[in-house]
């Protein structure tokens, strides 16, 4: 098994029944704000881009980068699925033109054409945009676990399947915490040290518990060439900043006794079955070491090389023919109206100022005590983000659901908050879609309640759909005795509670007072 390094989470992967290209990221990602460090845009990806297999870990634009694989990457690429909770990620390779695809159970082992492999899909409304995973692969020889930014509660599932011969892993950060906090200066040092050692210590966890034989720290970091943003490269000798590369985490893993740390750069090659897995970088070891010794300089000609594709977007992002505030209340009243776990966690406004020197500002308010989008009207609030009003032109015109994966990932925005970290912000945030918005209000609710029932046309039944956990008080209608859910047309059969639109997804349901008899009897008889 031979590992080819290509940027940040991506690498070749190749192996005697085949190739498998993961996260395969070049262009500049959130508001032309993210770089690959170091620099992969001059790789032969006309060549890279002809791997038997294809693994997107998920949706965020530093994995999945649609222009790349739109150029460069075979459309007969086998396309290694996770099991998500929505189709986003399928619908936008198909729409790339893929056609051939593996749907995988997460945590199930499945055989392609001798090459085994298993995906461990990540669900919760917080993992990446409604989903995350991680890749292992074995040849019947060597295994390899491909984790990249997914955040596992435990290793167990891959520990089961064996020894571990190669783990790559994030270890830098991918936030905007806390950076673009209107804190004094000396409360974000604290809150990034603290931060930067925490990434530290949770991949160490990991590293430590998975045993593996080599590590390849990977995922990270990204850098910065726009000047408004330069200050957040690791540059500085700064131990508050959050995006340490790589041969800082590497000195870090010697000095906690952990000589397993390999460097891979983008070009770099190592395999993984001859002893000590030396990496063969595409650069001499000078110019390794100068790389890292002199990284301003190297930032500063990728700089020179890059921006212009930078200052390219930059001109498509305003739309002053749009309307802010009239759009917003068109798209979100809809969503604030059916967001009731969410409205009761931030049980509050959250302010949106938009600024722009020559056309004006536009400052908003989204109630979530009145379910309302309306003008700012001086009302105190918890919450409060600034931003361009360009940037919010943009991902209006472009109607972006996801604007954690957008706006607040370019770290072009400050934020200022009264009180603790509020999950349900950004989740919202990220489930400006009906589809979206549905399952992650299912999923609070099964966590707070996972027994709740529902009566309709004389059947008791659990309230939220098992598909996507849509709001069956909305969405579901009965007819002749089978369920139906508009949101996405399942159907379940109401006797058996069998689901007539796919396999393994039963209803919980009952006719009107049988749930209770069987309920009070199994009391009885205990």
């Amino acid at each position: 098994m031979r590992i080819t390094g290509l940027g940040h989470a991506s690498a070749l992967i190749e192996t005697r029944f085949g190739s498998i290209l993961t996260d395969p990221w070049v262009n500049p990602a959130y508001f032309g704000s993210w770089f690959p460090f170091p620099d992969n845009s001059q790789l032969d990806w006309e060549t890279l881009g002809q791997a038997d297999y294809l693994f997107v870990s998920h949706l965020h634009h530093d994995h999945f980068d649609p222009e790349h694989l739109r150029r460069f990457i075979s459309k007969d690429a086998t396309v290694l699925l996770p099991a998500f909770p929505t189709s986003e990620l399928e619908d936008a390779l198909r729409d790339l033109g893929f056609h051939s695809f593996v749907k995988t159970v997460s945590e199930e082992v499945v055989e392609v054409d001798g090459l085994q492999i298993m995906i461990q899909s990540l669900t919760s409304p917080t993992d990446g945009p409604i989903g995350d995973s991680s890749l292992w692969v074995s040849d019947g020889t060597t295994r390899l676990l491909n984790q990249n930014d997914a955040r596992p509660s435990n290793l167990d599932r891959f520990l089961e399947l064996g020894p571990v011969d190669a783990y790559l892993i994030q270890f830098s950060g991918a936030i905007w915490f806390p950076m673009v906090y209107e804190l004094p200066k000396r409360a974000k040092e604290a809150l990034g040290a603290t931060k930067r050692a925490r990434q530290f210590d949770r991949s160490l966890r990991y590293i430590e518990e998975l045993g593996a034989k080599y590590v390849y720290p990977t995922a990270g970091p990204p850098c910065f060439l726009d000047e408004e943003l330069w200050g957040f490269n690791d540059i500085f000798d700064d131990e508050s900043n959050i995006f340490p590369d790589q041969s800082v985490y590497l000195r870090f893993l010697q000095e906690k006794g952990h000589d397993e740390g390999r460097l891979l750069l983008p070009g770099s090659v190592t395999n993984v079955t001859e002893a000590g897995a030396p990496v063969h970088h595409p650069i001499s070891d000078s110019e390794v070491e100068a790389l890292f010794a002199d990284k301003t300089s190297y930032l500063r000609a990728m700089q020179a090389r890059r921006m212009p594709e930078v200052e390219a977007l930059k001109k498509t992002w305003a739309h002053p023919e749009i309307d802010v505030l009239t759009a917003l209340q068109e798209w979100f009243t809809p969503l604030l109206v059916e967001a009731d776990q969410m409205a009761a966690g931030i049980n509050g406004g959250v302010r949106i100022t938009a600024e722009d020197a020559e056309r004006g500002d536009v400052d908003l308010i989204l109630d979530f005590e009145t379910r309302e989008v309306r003008a700012y009207n001086e009302e105190k609030v918890r919450y409060r983000f600034r931003t361009r009003r360009a940037y919010l032109e943009h991902l209006i015109f472009e109607h972006e659901i996801d604007w954690v994966n957008s706006l607040f990932l370019s770290c072009r925005f400050s934020a200022l908050r009264i009180g603790p970290y509020n999950e349900f912000i950004y989740t919202f945030f990220k489930c400006l879609s009906e589809e979206r918005l549905n399952y992650a209000e299912g999923w609070f609710a099964e966590k707070n309640n996972d027994d709740e029932t529902i009566v309709m046309d004389g059947w008791e039944i659990q309230r939220r759909c098992p598909h996507l956990k849509a709001d069956l008080t909305r969405f579901g209608e009965i007819e002749d005795g089978v369920l139906t859910c508009q949101m996405h047309g399942w159907k379940w059969r109401l006797a058996d509670g069998k689901c007539l639109s796919s396999v393994g997804t039963e209803l919980r349901s009952a006719p009107v007072g049988e749930a209770a008899t069987e309920s009070a009897g199994a009391a009885a008889s205990s």
